[in-house]
């Protein structure tokens, strides 16, 4: 089975033999992946900060930059890197990263980063796609290499046992009256199983890109609904989206529930991603309580 790393491998392998703009920057992670003996494939070793001022030398050249790693030394150890020599530059490039929140545990927190989506939000300018499937990977992968602007792709091991259609919008997959719940890619089959489980009538909203924030595709679905409430669930630092909701509904009286991985919990102990997503609520048992409370209290 393909995984979503795997994809995204394959997908810029094929777009790097066809189009000269292509490069590829790693840190070591992934290096083997990609045709050593290609001149636009560049690995700088351990150095986080200089793969991104790499990747900004290469757009500022014309190429079209791809970089990648653990998101943590994607995006938190070059932080400073990516808002001067990316964003202030403003050049493209487009950042695909693997480990999600906490996709090996057994790597400790160094691996670990549900606060990456967040942190972009603090920069202008960034496209943001969580796809949910391996399948997703390369239609989004494909359009973001075509075009010039920044990119961040967050790739996991956890995913959804089918794919769905994928772009700026959101993708409505059921439909209900209580409220509106928008599913964040890979946490899609446990929100529609709990809301099964709880026999919820609401709107399903799928989200595979989540910057831009789909406004007009959430606020029609709540118009549609007799509450004007929200639950946002992601697979990252809860409440990352909800001030893009409040925005988004500012002239509507609404209520927001924000469901991720949770701000107040430090957790020392590695055991494996299921225990962690029980931890923060995040399998079914703990959505279906949240569904349950927000949608009936």
């Amino acid at each position: 089975m393909t995984t979503m790393r795997q994809a995204f491998v394959k997908a810029v392998n094929d777009e790097i033999a066809a189009d000269p703009r292509i490069a590829v920057v790693t840190a070591v992670i992934s290096s083997n992946e990609f045709p050593q003996e290609n001149e636009r494939v560049v690995d700088v070793g351990i150095r986080e900060q200089t793969m991104v001022g790499v990747a900004s030398g290469l757009a500022l050249a014309g190429l079209r930059p791809v970089v990648h790693s653990y998101a943590p030394f994607l995006v938190e150890r070059p932080y400073e890197q990516i808002k001067l020599d990316i964003g202030h530059q403003d050049v493209g490039a487009v950042f695909v990263s693997i480990g999600a929140s906490y996709d090996d545990p057994a790597w400790g927190r160094t691996h670990q980063s549900p606060g990456d989506v967040a942190l972009f939000d603090t920069l202008p300018g960034w496209t943001v796609h969580v796809p949910g499937h391996p399948e997703e990977v390369t239609p989004l992968l494909q359009r973001a290499l075509k075009d010039d602007n920044r990119v961040y792709v967050r790739l996991s091991l956890h995913e959804n046992t089918e794919p769905h259609p994928v772009g700026e919008g959101f993708t409505t997959l059921r439909h209900g009256k209580r409220g509106v719940v928008v599913a964040v890619g890979p946490m899609l089959d446990r929100v529609l199983k709990a809301v099964e489980c709880e026999n919820a009538d609401v709107t399903v909203l799928y989200a595979a890109t989540v910057r831009p924030f789909d406004s007009d595709g959430l606020r029609k679905a709540v118009q549609d609904t007799d509450h004007a409430d929200v639950m946002v669930v992601e697979p990252y630092l809860e409440g990352t989206s909800s001030h893009l909701v409040s925005e988004t509904l500012q002239q509507i009286p609404h209520r927001v529930r924000s469901v991720g991985v949770k701000r107040h919990a430090e957790l020392r102990n590695y055991g494996t991603a299921e225990d962690h997503d029980a931890a923060h609520d995040l399998d079914v048992v703990g959505l279906g309580s949240a569904v349950r409370s927000f949608f009936r209290g």
